[in-house]
């Protein structure tokens, strides 16, 4: 079994921290925002080791769409390249935690399709994709 590491990032510790400590009773809005989260669980693509990250929730039947957004940032979050290496995922939604597969989605009409989903739920992805010049990675976690 690979070790979990912490993120070095205060507030998504934390925030990972109250959701799955609390059991997904606690923690599922997202900081200030108020807004749903979910907990993905993946395999880190140079450490090897187990890794989580608390992203907006954003369902689409039974599947969840995942915004590589970092605020508008010019880089990528770390966690997109550890799921083109290992997309095999847990996904938990307050009290239930799901096995899923995550496929990059690159197809124009999907990927509008669920950005735009996405956008509706978090209206701040537009003005992220604004701030930057990389096209942010949109994914979809299915069930296995």
């Amino acid at each position: 079994m690979a070790e979990y590491i912490p993120s070095t990032e205060g507030w998504v510790r934390d925030q990972v921290e109250l959701y799955e400590g609390s059991g997904g009773v606690e923690g599922s809005t997202l900081r200030e925002t108020g807004l749903e989260c979910i907990i993905v669980t993946m395999v880190g693509k140079k450490s090897g080791a187990i890794r989580k990250v608390p992203l907006m929730r954003v369902e689409d039947s039974g599947s969840y769409v995942l915004i590589g957004s970092r605020g508008g940032n010019p880089k990528n979050p770390v966690w997109v390249y550890n799921l083109r290496a290992n997309p095999d995922v847990d996904i938990r939604d307050k009290t239930e935690v799901s096995r899923m597969r995550v496929r990059e989605v690159e197809d124009d009409p999907e990927r509008q399709r669920l950005w735009d989903i996405s956008a509706e739920a978090f209206p701040p992805y537009l003005e992220y994709q604004a701030k930057t010049s990389r096209k942010i990675p949109v994914f979809i976690a299915e069930p296995v």
